[in-house]
């Protein structure tokens, strides 16, 4: 997989100085540059490794002036730490995999389409359907009438229950369970539960990313739903009917309980818990550890604490807290001196 300074710049709108025909293979951080490797100088903190990193080639911005000579080639752009992410997206395409690995199951009635990438000991179901580009790796299970969309990538070990809807530009990261049941249960008057069935599905949309080892639950009725852009790290639980609005992050170990609707634009830390049956406001940040256990109304707001509130009021309390021994030590003291 190599690729020419050239056509890395006519890829980000950008220009060469030097050798626009050198071969890169490779991304590195600058202070990490090889022979072959293209990297980038998007923080001037690191300006000083420009001048002794090892790659052929470096994007940078385009009024950067060096106040050395450079040996490698300079790609010039607009924004260098913006054309990082799109180096990133270019060198990973250019290493997708196509394909089919023998062994694997694929049921005559699944439907596959051009330049997919299916690794061995996967089992794709009956009626479900993989759009062009779609990569599914080793060990990977998608149930019956699944739909999987262009370009997305189903790492190894994951499994997709029946009926559920992955969209385009997905990435599922190993371990990741989609469509398991719902936690629903009812009590019976023998002190017992009955399983209430879960017959919705799962549907994620465009452009999401899921960690290892999340799990993401199917609806009781209808759809769970992971709205488009929104990303989720690792160990997440997502239960039945939730939806996680557009853009939102939510950091690893965080659980939301069913049909909680989480707004746009949100920022949720590891570990946060999320009651049931609520609703986040767009653009909310909550802080790690924190436990919301009632609807945010108010947009924009940053909360922290369980159960949550305002941050700003929060750290005001919490030096009370934190100095409540002392506190009590004088109040004691003005006790003992009364009696």
């Amino acid at each position: 997989m190599k690729i020419t300074a050239a056509e890395i710049a006519e890829q980000l709108g950008g220009t060469v100085e030097g050798d626009g025909s050198v071969e890169l293979c490779t991304l590195a951080k600058i202070e990490e540059g090889c022979p072959g490797s293209l990297t980038f100088l998007g923080n001037p903190k690191y300006e000083e490794f420009v001048y002794t990193t090892k790659a052929s080639a470096v994007v940078v911005n385009k009024d950067f002036k060096p106040s050395k000579p450079l040996p490698m080639s300079i790609i010039r752009v607009d924004d260098a730490f913006a054309s990082f992410t799109k180096l990133m997206e270019l060198f990973y395409g250019l290493s997708r995999k196509k394909g089919i690995e023998s062994p694997s199951f694929i049921h005559p009635t699944a439907t596959i389409g051009k330049d997919v990438y299916i690794g061995a000991f996967a089992y794709i179901g009956e009626g479900a359907i993989i759009a062009d580009g779609a990569q599914i790796y080793p060990h990977t299970y998608i149930g019956d009438r699944v739909q999987i969309g262009e370009m997305s990538s189903i790492y190894s070990g994951v499994k997709i229950y029946y009926n559920c809807v992955i969209g385009n530009h997905v990435t599922i990261h190993s371990g990741t369970v989609i469509g398991a049941d719902g936690f629903g249960f009812s009590p019976t008057q023998a002190d017992g539960y009955n399983k209430v069935p879960q017959i919705g599905n799962v549907l994620i949309e465009d452009y999401v990313e899921i960690g290892a080892n999340a799990t993401i639950d199917r609806a009781t009725l209808g759809s769970t739903i992971i709205h488009k852009g929104a990303k989720l790290d690792n160990l997440i639980q997502v239960a039945h009917n939730v939806e996680v609005g557009e853009h939102t992050v939510i950091a690893a170990q965080a659980g939301v309980a069913g049909s909680a609707k989480i707004g746009k634009y949100c920022m949720i830390g590891g570990q946060v818990g999320i009651v049931g049956h609520l609703s986040i406001a767009d653009h909310t940040k909550i802080a790690a550890q924190s436990g919301i256990g009632s609807s945010i109304k108010k947009e924009g707001q940053t909360l922290q604490g369980s159960p949550a509130f305002e941050i700003t009021d929060y750290k005001r309390a919490y030096v009370h807290f934190r100095n409540l021994s002392k506190l009590e030590a004088r109040i004691s003291n003005l006790e003992k001196k009364k009696s």
